[in-house]
């Protein structure tokens, strides 16, 4: 049995949660959450109404403790995507902050409010945890191949993921976490809300991303940042001018970027600013964390680093073959084995059973390893990885370089079919605006500018122009969008 928060049982006074002006200390944490344990206890599922409050960590913490698995529900969540989760997960009750209006897939169910203010001065009675194995969260995926799937994640999975990031991360009760991801999913619930609380350290979220409310957190007492890569292009626009925002992310222990890669002009414009390095790290819902570039490690800018500890990576080819060659260079699908791997899919033994390789995940990315065992990832092997003309070609590298262009602010490379290449290689481009910007690039200097910084048969054969790109809530480029 996995205790996994000690700091709960001691009833320590520390602050364990903040959301503006609103915080629980780690005693009055287990005041409030242990009588919502005991209330939900014996459910099979419950959904989470997950919004960016502090009742949503409340309710993961003591669904959690009741050893019940929490859905955590997307509020921005489509009608029809809503009704598939529901009758999918059958949750016997829905967790969700006092007042909260529901949508009526939820409305339907029993309700059980989430009350996040402590009254109890006593040291409150925790449940005893149960084992390792028991389901802790069904967190669904993003759907881009069908109907979202629940994957079934267990608490050995999610204190196994914590503790190799500690390892990693070097990261201490000390630490004070900064973020302001949504906590539907697994960065900004698992690793931004119960990263904290496993270490008993700290975390603020911000409730909502702002330049100008991570220098305040960063200037105060944080120490760490999660964010994704919009996230972080915004900082290192910003940074460049605002000597207050550089000077607080300089100050920081650990600048941590994740769910997508970070542009390399972005890395670098951050470093300029602040003569700090953004740590990348890579995981899946299924798999939760498998690498990162280390806190105590060297240089690794562009990689998202070596398997984390009891993590075991390897790449394989077409046939199936694992490739040993570590040249930076040769491409294979990423496979992952180790504990934190999810238990299943939800209802769904058939892709349960396709999604494994013996006793490798197949997680659906291609990347490359380099001499130091840091691994790149080149994309989803669905939509990133283009083959042209014979060449495997990795739309993240083209990416980076059409981002070098100073008359480029976003950028996407997909492919589509070519009756002479096999497939040709197409960006879709949001030019840069404003004073500074110069003017917009044409398709031909984008596709020469492409073949001089890495080849000629890399160079974009399509340039569509667009004034946004489509995105996710976690802000990764929706690629099967752009086609459509």
């Amino acid at each position: 049995m996995n205790v996994l928060f000690p700091a709960l049982h001691d009833a320590s006074p520390a602050t364990a949660l903040r959301f503006g002006d609103r915080a629980l200390s780690y005693r009055e944490l287990a005041a409030v959450a242990a009588p919502l344990a005991g209330r939900i206890a014996g459910e099979s599922r419950v959904a989470l109404w997950a919004t960016p409050t502090l009742e949503t960590a409340v309710g993961a913490v003591a669904a959690l403790l009741a050893g019940v698995a929490a859905v955590p529900v997307n509020p921005r969540i489509g009608e029809s995507e809503l009704a598939h989760i529901v009758a999918d997960s059958a949750p016997s009750l829905v967790l969700a902050a006092p007042g909260e209006e529901l949508p009526a897939a939820l409305a339907a169910l029993p309700r059980t409010d989430i009350e996040a203010v402590a009254t109890d001065s006593e040291p409150a009675a925790l449940p005893y945890e149960p084992v390792d194995e028991t389901p802790a969260m069904v967190v669904y995926t993003s759907g881009t191949t069908g109907p979202p799937k629940g994957v079934v994640l267990s608490r050995r999975a999610i204190a196994h993921t914590l503790d190799a990031l500690e390892d990693a991360w070097q990261w201490t009760a000390a630490d004070v976490l900064v973020h302001a991801l949504p906590l539907f999913h697994v960065h900004g619930l698992i690793l931004g809300i119960l990263g904290p609380l496993r270490r008993g350290g700290s975390v603020h979220h911000l409730g909502r991303f702002s330049t100008e409310g991570v220098a305040r957190e960063l200037s105060a007492d944080g120490t760490m940042l999660f964010g994704v890569p919009t996230m972080y292009h915004r900082l290192a626009a910003e940074a460049g001018r605002d000597p207050v925002l550089a000077k607080a992310l300089a100050g920081a222990r650990l600048l941590v970027s994740g769910s997508a890669a970070l542009p390399l002009t972005d890395h670098q414009r951050l470093a300029a600013a602040t003569g700090r390095r953004v740590i990348e790290r890579y995981g899946m819902t299924e798999t939760l964390m498998n690498t990162s570039v280390r806190a105590d490690g060297p240089e690794a800018t562009g990689t998202v680093g070596v398997p984390l500890p009891g993590v075991y990576v390897r790449l394989v080819d077409d046939t199936g073959q694992a490739i040993e060659a570590s040249d930076g260079e040769t491409v294979g699908e990423i496979q992952v084995r180790g504990p934190n791997l999810f238990t299943e899919y939800l209802n769904r033994p058939d892709a349960t059973s396709a999604a494994f390789d013996g006793g490798w995940f197949r997680t659906g990315d291609v990347a490359v390893r380099d001499p130091a065992g840091n691994y790149r990832i080149v994309g989803r092997k669905a939509t990133d990885l283009i083959k042209s003309g014979g060449y495997k070609i990795g739309a993240g590298e083209i990416e980076n370089a059409l981002l070098a262009h100073p008359g480029v602010a976003e950028a996407a490379v997909t492919g589509e079919p070519d009756d002479d290449l096999g497939e040709r290689i197409v960006a879709w481009i949001v030019p840069a605006t404003g004073p500074d910007a110069g003017p917009a690039p044409t398709a031909e200097e984008l596709a020469e500018h492409v073949a001089r910084q890495l080849a000629p048969h890399k160079r974009p054969r399509v340039v569509h122009f667009l004034t946004a790109l489509p995105r996710n809530d976690m802000g990764k480029i929706l690629k099967r969008d752009l086609h459509a």
